[in-house]
């Protein structure tokens, strides 16, 4: 049964930006290709156990061979934006030294594509792929591979820079800490729990570097791309309390304060490396947008027996010093995560209390959701993804109503524009407006795609007509 059309999405600003996102080692493939060498997660998906259904990305969606499609695709959704990434080891295969002209080249023709479609480039210079030469030094525990990460910044931008107008450097550097080198699910796959703070100050200070090798070459438009969510507490004695305090800490302001204030949080300095009063002055160099993913909040309480042991898939010590719970009442996608508008409506107002004028306009960098719906063959292969819809209009409402109150949001960013690789959870989760058939690399646009299509053309000046639910239309 076809479901009523939602009612009209409020008026947005005309210049509000529209995008898409992706990243490179969850489309790209051709991880042999000129030249590019190794990532740590390259070799992650080799170690048995480590990605849920034993598949890896060699060839993922082979979006280095049919990025001419993939624009293709972004051209008729209308976006004025496309956010990737840009793989670090396949302009420099070791992660320093020598540059792969031949892996430059590819980001140089996409670039080029994407200009003649009308759609700006976005490239994020980091998104979790070290080059696995890097790793294998010590990764992001090594403080070396901040500078090696800004000497890379100056190679890309000065290649791309006079066709880019917006930058970001890192992607979710609280993920790569914690998932990454904390509880060990994500590449490098280690356990280091809080031992693993290193790996935040590294990934900062690689950003403020990174901030001003870009700004060296002459890049004026740049953020980065951090996830936060709300944290609510579970429970009401002063432990739950506590314990929802840290969690906020750990995954918001460890990461934000030091960019947006120049300080960490009381008693957090103390427990990083180097110079870090020196450190911070490059951290917090201005920055002239704050990207944001979201995705659902977080409730958080004391360590207690009730606290689920597994969350959306992910294994958690059992030492933490406070409890994840399943937030209740509401809907999930197939990954098992709540699907929660009004969190990012109260994430934003958040962040406008506690930074104040210290943050600058914000960019939603990603927002999205898993739902596994196919082309229906009686249908004639259309994908009638019809919660995908209801999760983007729910979070697009909820965004205006921030805006409304005051919060400064400049464009959002839906991933994702493909189905792709899902990092350890491989090929089991699908993000995409578009359906990516593994076997054949058949693209084929859901229904959310023609949804996000007519949202865009009705946001634009003089444009008329509502955004309509009911049919994906013509799309290719």
């Amino acid at each position: 049964m076809t479901p009523p059309p939602l009612p009209p999405l409020p008026s947005f600003p005309p210049d509000f930006l529209w995008g898409v996102s992706a990243s490179a080692f969850q489309i790209e493939g051709a991880v042999d290709a000129e030249g590019r060498g190794p990532s740590a997660w390259d070799a992650f998906t080799r170690e048995p156990g480590r990605i849920r259904d034993g598949s890896h990305a060699d060839v993922a969606t082979d979006h280095y061979h049919r990025y001419r499609e993939d624009v293709a695709l972004m051209a008729q959704l209308g976006v004025g934006a496309y956010r990737f990434s840009v793989s670090w080891s396949r302009v420099q295969p070791s992660g320093e030294g020598p540059v792969n002209q031949r892996g430059l080249d590819f980001y140089d023709r996409l670039v080029d594509e994407l200009c003649a479609a009308g759609i700006a480039p976005v490239p994020t210079l980091f998104h979790w792929d070290t080059p696995l030469a890097l790793e294998e030094r010590g990764g992001w525990l090594d403080r070396d591979t901040a500078y090696r990460f800004a000497a890379y910044a100056s190679v890309v931008a000065e290649r791309l820079g006079d066709r880019v107008p917006r930058w970001i450097t890192l992607n979710e550097p609280a993920e790569i800490t914690l998932l990454g080198y904390g509880i060990g699910e994500h590449a490098p796959g280690r356990r280091l729990v809080f031992d693993a703070l290193p790996v935040a100050h590294h990934q900062l200070l690689a950003h403020g570097l990174g901030v001003e090798a870009l700004r060296a070459a002459g890049a004026r438009e740049i953020g980065i791309a951090a996830s936060h969510s709300p944290v609510w507490t579970a429970g009401e004695t002063g432990e739950d309390r506590a314990a929802a305090e840290l969690y906020d800490t750990l995954m918001n302001r460890l990461f934000a304060d030091p960019i947006l204030t120049g300080a960490y949080p009381e008693g957090w300095a103390e427990l990083m490396p180097g110079p870090v009063a020196e450190d911070l002055k490059a951290i917090s160099a201005p920055l002239d947008w704050y990207g944001i993913n979201y995705y659902n909040p977080a409730l958080v309480g004391a360590p207690k027996p009730e606290a689920v042991t597994s969350l959306a898939g992910i294994d958690l010590p059992p030492d933490l010093p406070f409890g994840l719970h399943e937030i209740e009442g509401h809907e999930r996608t197939d990954f098992g995560w709540p699907v929660v508008p009004e969190g990012l409506s109260e994430l934003l107002l958040n962040f406008r209390t506690r930074y104040g004028d210290s943050l600058p306009p914000v960019v939603i960098t990603e927002n999205g959701c898993s739902y596994g719906d196919g082309p229906d063959p009686a249908n004639g292969g259309r994908v009638a993804d019809v919660r995908r819809i209801a999760y983007h209009d729910g979070h697009l409402r909820a965004l205006h109503r921030a805006m409304a109150e005051g919060v400064d949001v400049r464009g959002y960013f839906i991933w994702s524009i493909l189905d792709n690789f899902e990092w350890a959870e491989g090929y089991r989760q699908r993000f995409g407006l578009v359906h990516v058939d593994y076997e054949t690399l058949a693209r084929t646009p859901k229904d959310s795609y023609a949804w996000y299509r007519d949202v865009i053309r009705h946001s634009r000046p003089g444009s008329l007509g509502e955004v309509r639910t009911e049919s994906p239309g013509e799309v290719r």
